[in-house]
């Protein structure tokens, strides 16, 4: 790795940090910053969710006072973040993903409308007779962040936030370390069985631990609703990017695939 490649990810680390503890969308800059420096697809992939582990960490250093009085509910949606990472990343190397690359889209800007719409969301969910299992929800989303994840933290912050009326910046908080769990559990099995870049996970993974330590000081003061508006609207363009590359045909497999079958176009939470 020469130093150039070393600081494009360390900058796309702090970026990525930053729009992870931010909003969620932390793979949009630190995915990109992989593929430039060389790596191919699927070791940026593997590479990618390792070294992301670190946002969980900062966030949770940066987000003190929102997490205050949360150990419950974190312990109980990190249960499921568990599972439900472990079982994504189990479907993932076991799986073709052509099929799910076309839901993936359809997903991220459900997370997206209902970010932009959580108010009228919040009033049907909170109706007597109609509240869906959150528990539920939140290990379908880990599951989908361990298979494939792009947009994770979108569809968690939008969960979570039409299932809560408390701040944003409290549902952010909450949504990266839960995420956090199921990263873990997919980076476990990725460091086992998948080809990780190691030099590349540890300069990008230092960018991401400073960045994602400033976005909860950020977003505690941002203003709640067009941040909540930046989110959405970056997680529609997000679907619509997704599902324009997965109309894309993939290049021919050839005898020297790695066998751990990740989607081209996959970007972690």
């Amino acid at each position: 790795m020469t130093l150039t490649h070393a600081v494009l990810l360390f900058l796309g680390g702090i970026g990525g940090g930053l729009t992870g503890s931010m909003g969620g969308l932390a793979s949009v800059v630190t995915y990109p910053a992989l593929l430039s420096a060389g790596i191919p697809p699927v070791a940026a992939n593997v590479t990618n969710t390792v070294a992301l582990l670190s946002t969980a960490f900062g966030a949770a250093a940066g987000s003190r006072v929102e997490l205050h009085g949360q150990g419950r509910r974190i312990a109980r949606h990190g249960v499921a973040g568990v599972t439900g990472g472990t079982a994504g990343a189990l479907l993932l190397m076991g799986t073709p993903s052509s099929a799910f690359e076309r839901v993936v889209p359809g997903l991220i800007a459900a997370g997206g409308l209902m970010l932009l719409f959580r108010e009228p969301l919040r009033a049907w969910y909170v109706r007597p007779g109609v509240r869906p299992p959150l528990g539920l929800a939140v290990f379908l989303i880990a599951v989908y962040g361990g298979y494939f994840g792009a947009g994770a933290g979108v569809m968690m912050l939008a969960a979570l936030s039409v299932a809560a009326v408390e701040p944003l910046a409290v549902t952010n908080a909450v949504k990266t370390v839960v995420l956090g769990f199921s990263t873990v559990a997919a980076a476990i099995l990725y460091t086992l069985l998948a080809p990780v870049h190691w030099t590349a996970a540890g300069v990008l993974a230092a960018g991401c631990l400073i960045g994602s330590w400033i976005g909860p000081a950020l977003v505690r003061r941002t203003p709640e609703r067009p941040l909540r508006v930046v989110i959405g609207v970056a997680a529609l363009v997000l679907a619509a990017a997704l599902w324009h590359d997965a109309g894309t045909p993939d290049p021919p497999r050839g005898s020297a695939e790695p066998p751990v079958m990740i989607p081209r176009a996959s970007l972690t939470p």
